[in-house]
């Protein structure tokens, strides 16, 4: 059986294929079960999770993502999440291969935020703002960099060292990116404002967007996290990685829901149905976008397929 470790995974999943690999995946008859959460523990940082997110084409492959939150890890240098992925053969069953599933997380969260990106964001936006400081934001920054024209990168965290730092892992590179301290500042400069932290509180005000942009939301995974408030669902077209997911494990959703600010006709499309054309994306230069993703079992697929050249890498 196949063993890869991080540095295989990422030689083996470009950002702009698997990209498309992702959108051929979303297009494609696929099952994939919820999520399921166990708390196993807690820390003075917050709960302790154990993940399982099984997924398959039938017939072809079958695979499944365990993988572990520790919010107080970056505490010390370390991940918040840590995952392995296992791929067996739809034929018959067999295992064909264990992948680093950290890595992989990584590069399939970015690739499916610029996938929906492709259709909410405005072609020409340039300015990308990066909320969050942790191991994804530089798969995201780079991610964007690397697929759409962003030509300017502000980074933002609570630790300014560490914004510093993320910009830094950039520094020679022929973009404009800089650590800022004032989000609302970052906000309002942005075209796409891309958030991927454990916020449980909202970090991003409504009130401070303006015409045209696109926000996406990567890092609430439970009804407790949010990084966004009412205000900016309500200017906002909003859009889902699965409808399922969205609505059952994300805060912003979940508590607007609750409250009757919102209702589940006012999300307009998931995944599925922009890559398939069932809904349109953004319809004029004005309005805002907004995609949250709490993370789908179908993409840790269709990496993984990628990852191994099987099938078309859906």
């Amino acid at each position: 059986m196949l063993q890869l470790d991080g540095n295989d995974v990422a030689a083996r999943l470009a950002r702009v294929p698997l990209i498309d690999a992702l959108e051929r995946a979303f297009r494609s008859e696929f099952h994939s079960p919820p999520r399921q959460h166990h708390a196993v523990g807690s820390s003075a940082d917050g709960d302790h999770f154990l993940l399982t997110m099984p997924a398959w084409h039938t017939g072809r492959c079958i695979g499944i993502k365990l993988a572990t939150v520790f919010p107080g890890n970056s505490r010390h240098g370390q991940p918040a999440v840590h995952a392995v992925y296992a791929l067996f053969s739809g034929t018959d069953g067999s295992p064909i291969a264990t992948l680093d599933g950290t890595e992989l997380t990584r590069r399939r969260t970015a690739a499916a935020s610029v996938l929906a990106a492709r259709f909410l964001a405005r072609p020409e936006a340039s300015r990308l703002l990066m909320v969050g400081t942790g191991a994804l934001a530089p798969h995201i920054i780079e991610t964007y960099i690397t697929a759409r024209p962003i030509t300017a990168v502000r980074v933002w965290g609570r630790s300014s060292r560490r914004a510093q730092a993320v910009a830094g892992t950039f520094s020679g590179r022929s973009i404009d990116i800089e650590a800022i301290d004032d989000l609302e500042a970052g906000v309002r400069w942005a075209d796409i404002i891309s958030c991927a932290t454990l916020a449980t509180a909202p970090l991003v005000s409504g009130a401070w967007l303006t015409p045209g942009q696109h926000l996406d939301l990567i890092g609430s995974f439970t009804p407790e996290m949010r990084e966004v408030d009412d205000e900016a669902l309500a200017r906002s077209r909003i859009y889902v990685d699965t409808r399922e997911g969205a609505l059952a494990e994300s805060g912003e959703l979940v508590q607007a829901l609750a409250s009757g600010f919102i209702t589940a006709a006012d999300i307009r499309g998931d995944l599925a149905a922009l890559t398939r054309g069932t809904v349109s994306g953004r319809d004029s230069t004005d309005e805002i976008t907004l995609f949250k993703s709490v993370g789908c079992a179908i993409e840790d697929l269709a990496a993984a397929e990628l990852a191994l050249g099987l099938g078309s890498g859906a």
